[in-house]
């Protein structure tokens, strides 16, 4: 597990500075791009409840043109909101997330950036929410759109790999998700599960190294890239 997390670590110092080098231009071209890829994207447009993360203002794919478009579109959209984990065990961790319903337009409006810069749900209004582990009731998501410091695919596999954070936010709550679905007996239609990200956060080739893996994380369905190029695993046979 040391040699795992050292491996990880190695990626993301190399990506920081990747992207560290990257304009602003740069990103926000690309992620028109995306954008523009996305909302023509079948999994999206069937999508009725997309969970959309809230971007940094640098280093990663800019989600407002989605945020604005999929709830100009009629989705319930959903954001990230960090927690104290209500379960308390050593074997859990301390703090988790949850997805939380964003009401309409001007509730995103509204969000306040938190110390990182990234739009942030008012935890005093959390209660009165719609959220996906929040109440007794059936919400359970059609697609999740992922950040990420680095992708690639695995050469044998042909499955799409990330690196998160080192958190392990999303795979926690992606397990969780999947548990929910199972007791709901919604399994036959689980969450789609897929990355955005710049073309630099791409490791193509060998000498770029490769993403690090264990068994706690999740491949993804697909990956849209910077340069509008989606990337799929082989169908399922």
């Amino acid at each position: 597990m040391a040699s795992l997390n050292a491996a990880k670590q190695q990626i993301r110092s190399a990506m920081k500075n990747k992207l560290g080098a990257l304009s602003h231009e740069a990103v926000k071209s690309q992620s028109s791009v995306v954008f523009n890829t996305l909302k023509n994207f079948k999994p999206y447009v069937d999508a009725k409840r997309v969970s959309v993360f809230l971007s940094m203002p640098t280093g990663e794919i800019q989600t407002d043109g989605i945020v604005r478009h999929a709830l100009e579109s009629g989705k319930e959209v959903f954001i990230p909101y960090l927690h104290k984990n209500p379960l308390a065990s050593p074997n859990l961790p301390a703090r988790v997330m949850d997805m939380v319903r964003l009401r309409d337009l001007h509730d995103y409006e509204s969000l306040k950036p938190d110390r990182w810069g990234i739009p942030s749900i008012d935890p005093a209004t959390v209660h009165e929410r719609q959220s996906v582990f929040g109440g007794s009731d059936q919400t359970l998501l059609d697609l999740i759109l992922m950040p990420g410091v680095a992708f690639d695919i695995d050469p044998e596999t042909r499955a799409i790999r990330r690196l998160g954070h080192g958190k392990g936010f999303y795979d926690y709550f992606i397990n969780r998700h999947n548990q929910k679905s199972v007791e709901l007996g919604k399994q036959e239609t689980p969450v789609l599960l897929y990355g955005l990200a710049l073309s630099e956060q791409f490791l193509s080739s060998p000498s770029e190294g490769s993403v690090p893996v264990g068994p706690h994380d999740q491949p993804l369905d697909g990956l849209i890239l910077g340069n509008g190029e989606i990337k799929s695993p082989p169908a399922a046979k």
